[in-house]
């Protein structure tokens, strides 16, 4: 039978006779199937799509620690902020290689609940940062507790599957009327305890929990006549919700598919059908820093910030928002058959399960489950999301090959597995001494690059040190090319080391480093070479062989300067020059600037209309200055024109009198 048997049937509660009456536990002693062939359902359409991973995932859609690829950026976004993503990070800086996707699903299957992530690049505050913190440790602790004593990290892996510690979050099927390569997977958490512990039934189990298309259950516009929810008018039905970071969503959906004609002729479409559902969201996050307002207030003590208040405010609101619709939901709440939590956080844990008078929802209610995958912001969309990612039947396709492989490979003695891949060699210790040069190589070229010549010096005298140390380990690129202090200024064209390292600290210039080049040729600036001649007639001619280490003849310190100054001085020379062949250039190529010699009044008039600006009386010169002010201001400007007219006159007048 082809897979398109199961393309419009797969949904647990409703899948074929055909499938139902052949289908068989997978035998425990079988691999789990090779997630890298994988056979997804569609959210929005019942369509399976057929995928093989690549080996080596690359691309900008892709993510190198994982192995995936995916078809959009957003797909890609949603990755990295999942658990599975940040669960890699955490084993690459612990130096333990990533585990797979099935993989991280078993170390997850026994936790409460997942941990989450978030729906766009927005949503980094929904969720406390120390309640995330806490249960990714929670995890690795899990793993830790489970874990063979083995040292290789793949060892432990695969000695945890042999001996049964953890457990997957599906049960795996077989049925003879698909390939034998393919597997169906149905959530662990769909069933009840006393169900998930009776394996061998679990065929028989999901073979009752098969449920017919009902009507869909609507409340009257009048609520006057509107009929109290029960278990017979809604039948089999489940409550979700989630909450954090000030979002809150929850939804009453039934598990018997709602029947709707479709607009072609055909069979009829089944669709979720939801009973109820309500979102609240509150301004309970701290943003740009992260975090809910009540963590805050626990570590650092109550803030008293507007913004501060506000949040307090409204946790108690959402709070009582919250459980108010759960005290009006609690008969659909209590004939639920499950009910699925996330709520990260001991204040959204006390939202929900309190206590508080009236209390709807309890911890130790044994329906209660954890979503058995990652989930993100708390919305309509997400919930539902969630419910199909539940109800769909998960279809996989096996490597039969890598299989087999596997199988053989359990079979042989652990001596023959040493020639297998393995974990990657760990690097080699070093030893005392090893050490030691490194870091005196980290904090010599720390201090020549930042050109400290007084603190490299009395880090030669303290650590007795000498100028010619050779930097550790030789034969890496950048040590191959500048092996010496003197080698690593003189190729920063750095005088002052240069002068300093050579008559200051004595270190040799004849050192020829990785490709035989002594410190001289690494130079590339006048000044720096320079250096090398002044130190030269410094020192003399028997302190070193100077033909050796290719510097020209010796220079004094004065005939240096001079040099120095001259060359300023022609630069100058060359800018100055530069800069008016410039001027000469716009003024001859450049836009024409109209003549300003002075005209008379009318001729000024006429040549200020032509150019567009035309020249404002002193009344309207006046008016523009009062543009915007208050009739105080304007009060108080007139009077200070008038004083000034006033003293204007009277020293005229004193003037004129003399």
């Amino acid at each position: 039978m082809e897979l398109s048997l199961i393309q419009a049937h797969n949904i647990v509660y409703d899948l074929p006779s055909d499938i139902l009456t052949t289908l068989r536990r997978r035998d425990e002693l079988t691999s789990e199937p090779d997630r890298s062939q994988d056979v997804t359902i569609s959210d929005d359409r019942s369509e399976l799509k057929i995928g093989k991973e690549p080996a080596a995932a690359v691309g900008s859609t892709a993510c190198s620690l994982c192995g995936l690829t995916f078809h959009t950026s957003e797909d890609q976004r949603s990755h990295i902020r999942s658990d599975f993503h940040n669960y890699n990070l955490k084993q690459k800086l612990r130096g333990i290689p990533a585990v797979s996707e099935s993989e991280f699903e078993t170390l997850i299957g026994d936790l409460d609940e997942s941990l989450s992530g978030s729906d766009s690049s927005e949503s980094g505050d929904d969720e406390d940062g120390d309640d995330k913190v806490s249960l990714l440790s929670a995890l690795l602790k899990n793993q830790a507790k489970i874990a063979s004593p083995s040292d290789d990290p793949s060892a432990m892996i695969f000695e945890k599957r042999r001996r049964g510690y953890g457990k997957s979050p599906l049960f795996w099927f077989t049925t003879p009327v698909l390939p034998s390569n393919i597997h169906l997977g149905i959530y662990r958490a769909l069933f009840t305890d006393a169900e998930q512990k009776d394996e061998p039934t679990v065929v028989h189990t999901i073979k009752s929990k098969q449920l017919s298309p009902r009507p869909v259950f609507k409340q009257p516009k009048d609520n006057s006549t509107a009929v109290p929810p029960t278990s017979e008018n809604l039948g089999p039905h489940i409550f979700m919700g989630m909450i954090g970071g000030g979002h809150f969503a929850a939804m009453v959906v039934s598990l018997s598919p709602k029947q709707n004609k479709a607009s072609a002729p055909g069979p009829l479409s089944r669709e979720a059908n939801v009973v109820a559902h309500k979102t609240f969201h509150r301004y309970t996050t701290r943003r740009k820093q992260g975090g809910s307002q009540s963590a805050n207030d626990s570590a650092k003590g109550n803030a008293h910030s507007a913004g501060a208040g506000i949040r307090r405010y409204n946790e108690a609101a959402l709070s009582d928002e919250v459980r108010l619709l759960l005290s009006e939901w609690k008969e659909m709440i209590d004939t639920s058959d499950m009910i699925f939590i996330r709520a990260t956080g001991s204040n959204n844990r006390r939202t929900l399960f309190g206590p508080y008078e009236g209390q709807v929802l309890r911890q130790n209610d044994p329906r209660i489950r954890g979503f058995p995958f990652s989930t993100r912001r708390a919305t309509q969309n997400e919930l539902m999301r969630s419910f199909i990612e539940l109800t769909r039947v998960k279809v996989q396709e096996a490597d039969q090959e890598a299989a087999a492989i596997a199988q053989v490979s359990e079979r042989r003695p652990l001596a023959t597995t040493s020639h297998g891949p393995g974990p990657t060699p760990t690097a080699q210790k070093l030893s005392d001494e090893d050490e030691t040069a490194l870091l005196h190589t980290s904090q010599i070229q720390t201090l020549i690059r930042r050109s400290k010549l007084p603190a490299l010096l009395s880090y030669f005298k303290s650590n007795n040190i000498t100028a010619d140390f050779l930097f550790y380990p030789q034969d890496s690129p950048q040590n191959r090319h500048v092996s010496t202090p003197l080698h690593l200024a003189a190729s920063l064209n750095s005088p002052p080391l240069v002068s300093g390292l050579l008559i200051k600290a004595g270190a040799s210039p004849m050192i020829l480093n990785g490709d035989n080049k002594p410190p001289f040729d690494l130079t590339s600036d006048r000044s720096t070479r320079d250096a090398f001649r002044v130190a030269r007639s410094v020192l003399g001619e028997s302190s070193f062989d100077w033909e050796v280490a290719h510097v020209p003849a010796p220079l004094s310190a004065d005939e240096a300067a001079e040099r120095e100054s001259r060359h300023r001085q022609e630069e100058k020379i060359r800018e100055d020059s530069r800069r008016k062949l410039e001027a000469e250039r716009l003024k001859h190529e450049g836009p024409k600037v109209p003549d300003l010699t002075p005209l008379g009044k009318a001729a000024e008039r006429g040549r200020m209309l032509a150019l567009g600006h035309v020249q404002k009386t002193a009344q309207e010169r006046r008016e523009e200055e009062s543009k915007g002010l208050t009739p105080e201001m304007r009060m108080r400007l007139d009077r200070e024109r008038r004083a000034r007219a006033a003293e204007e006159r009277m020293k005229k007048v004193a003037s004129s009198a003399r």
